[in-house]
């Protein structure tokens, strides 16, 4: 990497660009190398700026909280962008509708939808990460998922263009959508329903609880690392992986969660390879001994 010509390319950025920047910190695995560029825009001025100037076959990823991303130790060729503070805004537009920067946690967007009395959020508190995320991979729990609440995104292009797109025109599915993976998502606008606050923050506590019990925290983990084979089976993915692979499976430092199989734990100082591993082997091993398909929830970063 030429530093020196991104130096000159992009000095007007100096205060929110980070040359071969480390990634590790970034993302729950805590695995990873470096990003040629790591960009913290402060507003969205200069989001647009940015990325009228990067080359249209320059790689750009972004990031969120990191909570279901595993980066390659070796080099990312290209930028990561994390949006700053300034996109984590949130506030009430009438009595049943949100406004949230897509930078804001959705535990937090559940927590304002509480404050305010707003129903329909509650199932945001058992999600990790952010809104843009949530959005992306149409993120849901206990039967509820982001298409069920979302109004409309807006979001950027390649080109610095800034577009509305209405949830109508978006076809969700599960843990998927259809939009670009090239927009970059600014904000959205979601609607509740006006409830009791104390019935509200009472569900919370529930599916909080729920998920306590079910899932293990507080750990180097991604989250579900495969999506359910719902168009295969009935069966949760965590079931058909504890079925099919043996106990105490590890590779170096990556080990399967005794709590929750689904969920793959960088258990000290695992690598990428290490995690890379664990899921191709549980992925071929499932495959041999039940003919089922796994695909991937959390994001490989190549």
């Amino acid at each position: 990497m030429n530093i020196e010509s991104f130096e000159n390319r992009f000095k007007k950025f100096s205060k929110s660009i980070y040359f071969n920047h480390s990634l590790k910190k970034l993302n729950w695995f805590n695995i990873g190398g470096n990003a040629n560029i790591y960009f913290k825009p402060d507003n969205l001025q200069d989001l647009i700026e940015f990325l009228k100037m990067c080359k249209s076959e320059e790689k750009i990823f972004v990031i969120g909280a990191g909570s279901n991303v595993l980066f390659k130790d070796d080099i990312f060729a290209g930028t990561v962008i994390k949006l700053s503070k300034n996109f984590s805004r949130i506030s009430l537009l009438n009595e049943n509708t949100i406004i949230a920067g897509s930078g804001v946690l959705d535990k937090s967007l559940s927590e304002f939808a509480a404050e305010n009395s707003l129903s329909g959020f509650e199932f945001l508190s058992c999600i990790p990460g952010t809104i843009g995320g949530g959005i992306r991979m149409n993120s849901g729990c206990f039967g509820r998922e982001f298409k069920d609440i979302l109004i409309s995104v807006q979001a950027i292009n390649r080109l610095g263009e800034v577009l509305t797109i209405p949830s109508k025109d978006i076809i969700f599915d599960y843990r998927s959508c259809n939009l670009s993976k090239d927009l970059i998502f600014l904000s959205a606008s979601f609607i509740g329903n006006k409830g009791k606050r104390d019935e509200i923050e009472q569900e919370v506590k529930k599916l909080k609880a729920k998920k306590e019990k079910a899932q293990p925290t507080r750990i180097k983990t991604g989250g579900s690392t495969f999506k359910n084979p719902i168009e295969q089976t009935n069966r949760k993915v965590w079931e058909i992986i504890k079925e099919s692979i043996p106990d105490k499976t590890q590779f170096g430092d990556a080990v399967i969660s005794d709590k929750h199989a689904n969920f793959f734990i960088n258990k000290n100082n695992a690598s990428y390879k290490d995690m890379k591993e664990l899921i191709d082997f549980v992925k071929e091993n499932v495959k041999n001994k039940t003919g089922i398909k796994l695909d991937l929830e959390i994001i490989l970063v190549e």
